[in-house]
């Protein structure tokens, strides 16, 4: 063999091995490079008795497929770890005496092929120089390799991504799970819910026999980068109390022996022997920039620049596999097997995925091919700017493209809808008038729509038409937040977009987006730790605040006592006062939940009030309002002391119920209540029996009860991860479950924190009123007791998630109010009931 390869493969992962194979079977003189002394270190690193998965189903395997001569190439099915790194070794013609002992032979193990793979172990590479036609390696070890073409198959793992806190490198953190059992009785938190992250936490918790107290944290409230299953698997243990879900946590500081963590609602302390941080990993940037690559971008997650046939900007250097943006196992395979049917023949080889993604496209204008619809729309959409061909393929293959003629209708004011739209050519036009469709605002090419339905869920806010020839791509909720979490870019453009719409549609005033474009330049999204003060009262800032996500409480010092003034929901602004009048700020105002503001710089909005007067006029009403409740208190303070007291009582209780998120809650006066369960039995009678509410359980203070009942919270945790879209909003904001696309996974019960859903038993038919005449069938007339439904449902059939719906479709509204004879239920928005006048007014009665 010439001392000069056709091509070195350095790395022996799924799209290393795949490469070597391929070489070796057309008789390509190749070396596979591998820095440690077995092949595949990544798959060798799962844990032991990882179950490894073969996504997508639907694509074809071209390295596991055969030729034309009838040879097998490199087979992949999903099994257990042991047994693929099994295969794989005995395909790469490792001696089956190394062969780890403890793994039994498989079925149709005689039939593997196994090629004259030239593979160099303890071979790790630190330096690569040269250009197309001779490369020069460098190893560790002082070797000295040439070659002509280089495939880089490295991935990403060897650079695991730190905590970013205090204690980032205390001895309890690994970012590895070698075997399960090698743990027993420990306290553990897993950090991220990848699936890395999701698999180690099953498996040190749900074996019974280890003992091991499990948390996992998740910063945000779904699983957008795990797998359906893996995130099915973990909140159905989550159900079990195997282990334990922490939304919306995140890490602050790790101390010996423990964790401090910020939820929601503040700090928490997690005790702990042992932290896995499964929060991703990075490209080796130096290493790959000193070959002469370049990067899609300067953020740190970025990868490097690639053609179509995985070419890097140094010609003759290919990139393959994670490194390339492709993670799974089945897509890297194929990008082995592809780049050397390239370097072979000389021509691209069409990529597996292509009769998937003519399937995507089959809809659009023109009849034209994959390639260019891709290039389209990663250049015509502002979100899509950071993303390789790569990640696009990937990413279309979960999106719906469709193509409108103007006029037609993309969707209408009041549709249920999650999903977010982005247009690729053309532009729409927004009816913002329901009683006049002519007056419309236009959203033009390369921008976003229904980003409203993806944060919150709320049923879409206006009809949009296209206003020309229009191509657009419709970004299911998981693959819209995937992509979000996982493009900076994206983050930023959609970020962007919706503060621009929120400041537009909160202001309102004719204000437009060339108005208010000198503060969306200046304004910041800021995220707001539960408790956290944003305003001080008592200071001198002057900047302008817009609650975005979550809730403010508004509170004032009197008499040495801090008084609760109000309540700030999301999508309104606070700050006003300061700005325009100049004065010092007259009430602090303090996250009531885990938030985000965007800030605004008073000049910029003092410009703004300046230019517009209806825009003023509009923030000068506000103030009025906001500071005759602040002058109130103040000449009530002497002769309400007790009423104060009780009110700020009272509000520190209904915050910690949930009252900072929710949209509509039901409160019980117990004062009035007299305990006759009639709004149980009204709940009942309107749902199939079964009553979604539990008066007695839940929490009291002073007069006033909470019961076990759905909060309709304005950022739904039932909706994060739903993966039929089952949970969507009503026309009025009432949280909906459809029980008929309801898959029965459980995964709203487990994310709703305030345990207001059940999963229930499917209704079985009920015997007519004849049969239970004459022969005793079934229940009788009227609805079926729940114990009836539960005692006659098909065992094989899975159970629904059933929660309150705000009687949504039922004339007069919420029976359980309806039925109550003394009026002690009531259905409340907590920005209208927790304000001072109304709560000294019922503690006055």
């Amino acid at each position: 063999m010439s001392d000069l390869y056709e091509v070195a493969i350095i790395g022996s992962g799924p799209a290393g091995m795949s490469a070597a194979g391929q070489a070796a079977k057309r008789g390509m003189s190749h070396v596979l490079l591998e820095k440690t002394d077995h092949l595949s270190d990544t798959i060798f690193k799962y844990q032991k008795g990882k179950h490894v998965m073969a996504t997508p189903s639907d694509l074809q395997l071209r390295a596991g497929g055969y030729e034309e001569d009838g040879s097998a190439g490199m087979q992949f099915e999903e099994g257990k770890r042991e047994t693929i790194l099994r295969i794989w070794n005995l395909h790469c013609g490792v001696d089956p005496d190394k062969i780890d002992a403890s793994v039994p032979a498989f079925d149709g193990e005689e039939q593997v092929e196994s090629w004259d793979v030239n593979v160099k172990f303890n071979a790790e590479v630190t330096e690569v120089a040269g250009d197309k036609g001779d490369f020069t390696i460098i190893t560790k070890a002082g070797d000295t390799i040439r070659a002509k073409t280089i495939i880089l198959a490295i991935g990403t793992q060897g650079n695991p991504n730190k905590l970013r806190c205090p204690g980032a490198d205390h001895p309890m953190i690994t970012s590895q799970l070698d075997d399960p059992e090698d743990h027993i009785d420990k306290n553990i938190v897993v950090v991220g819910t990848g699936d890395a992250g999701i698999e180690n936490a099953l498996g040190l918790a749900t074996d019974p026999a280890l003992g091991n107290t499990v948390t996992i944290l998740n910063r945000g409230d779904n699983f957008a980068k795990a797998k359906t299953k893996n995130a099915t698997d973990l909140t159905t243990a989550d159900e079990e109390k195997q282990l334990k879900i922490a939304y919306r946590t995140s890490p602050t500081q790790v101390r010996d022996g423990e964790m401090v963590v910020e939820t929601e609602t503040g700090q928490e302390v997690i005790p702990c022997e042992m932290i896995i941080a499964r929060i991703g990993s990075q490209p080796p940037r130096r290493f790959i920039e000193s070959m002469g690559i370049e990067f899609t971008s300067e953020d740190r997650n970025a990868f490097p620049k690639l053609s179509p046939i995985f070419e890097t900007t140094k010609q003759g250097i290919f990139v393959i596999g994670a490194l390339a943006g492709y993670p799974l196992i089945k897509h890297c395979m194929n990008q082995g097997h592809d780049v050397i049917e390239a370097l072979a023949t000389g021509e691209a080889v069409k990529p597996a995925d292509e009769p998937l993604l003519e399937a995507v496209f089959a809809n659009l204008p023109g009849n034209r091919g994959v390639d260019h619809w891709l290039e389209v729309y990663r250049e015509n959409v502002a979100i899509f700017e950071g993303l390789s061909t790569l990640q696009m393929r990937e990413l279309m293959l979960d999106s719906t493209c469709s193509a409108f003629a103007p006029g037609e209708v993309i969707f209408r004011r009041n549709d249920p809808g999650s999903s977010l739209f982005a247009i690729a050519q053309g532009s729409v036009a927004v009816e913002v008038n329901p009683n006049d469709p002519s007056v419309t605002v236009p959203i033009d090419q390369g921008s976003i729509f229904g980003e409203v339905g993806l944060v919150s869920g709320r049923r879409r806010g206006a009809t949009i038409r296209a206003a020309t020839d229009t191509v657009v791509v419709e970004l299911s909720r998981k693959a819209a937040l995937k992509l979000i979490g996982s493009s900076p870019e994206a983050d930023a453009a959609v970020k962007r977009i919706s503060i621009e719409r929120q400041i537009l549609q909160l202001f309102g005033s004719g204000l437009t987006p060339e108005d208010i474009a000198p503060i969306i330049a200046s304004a910041s999204v800021e995220e707001v730790k539960a408790g956290e003060t944003v305003i001080q009262e008592g200071a001198d800032d002057k900047d302008l605040f817009i609650v975005r996500i979550g809730s403010m409480k508004v509170e004032k010092e009197i008499d040495g006592k801090q008084v609760f003034l109000s309540l700030i929901p999301a999508g309104n602004f606070f700050g006003e006062m300061a700005i325009i009048d100049g004065s010092a700020r007259t009430s602090s105002v303090i996250a009531s939940i885990k938030s985000e503001v965007i800030r605004i710089p008073g000049d910029g909005f003092l410009d703004l009030l300046a230019k517009k007067p209806q825009l003023r006029q509009r923030a000068l009403d506000v103030m009025a309002e906001r500071r005759a409740s602040n002058e109130q208190i103040e000449r009530e303070k002497e002769k309400a002391d007790e009423a104060v007291d009780k009110f700020s009582g009272t509000a520190a209780f209904l915050f910690e119920q949930g009252m900072g998120e929710a949209t509509d809650a039901l409160l019980i006066d117990e004062r009035l209540c007299v305990g006759c369960d009639n709004c149980e039995k009204a709940c009942a009678d309107s749902h199939d029996g079964l009553s979604r509410l539990d008066r007695e359980a839940g929490k009291s203070f002073a007069y006033l009860h909470v019961p076990i009942s759905c909060r309709h919270c304005e950022h739904p945790h039932c909706m994060a991860d739903c993966p039929p879209n089952a949970i969507q909003r009503g026309a009025d904001g009432e949280v909906n479950i459809n029980a008929e696309t309801c898959i029965g996974c459980g995964n709203c019960k487990s994310f709703c924190p305030y345990g207001v859903i059940q999963m229930a038993p499917v209704p079985p038919e009920k015997p007519s009123l004849l049969n239970w005449m004459m022969f005793g069938s079934g229940p009788g007339p009227g609805e079926a007791p729940y114990s009836w439904r539960n005692e006659n449902g098909d065992p094989n059939v899975a159970k629904k998630a059933v929660k309150c719906d705000m009687c949504a479709g039922i004339d007069g509204g919420p029976a359980c109010v309806r039925a109550c004879p003394t009026g002690a239920a009531i259905r409340v928005a907590p920005d209208k009931f927790l304000t001072f006048a109304k709560i000294t007014e019922d503690v006055e009665d």
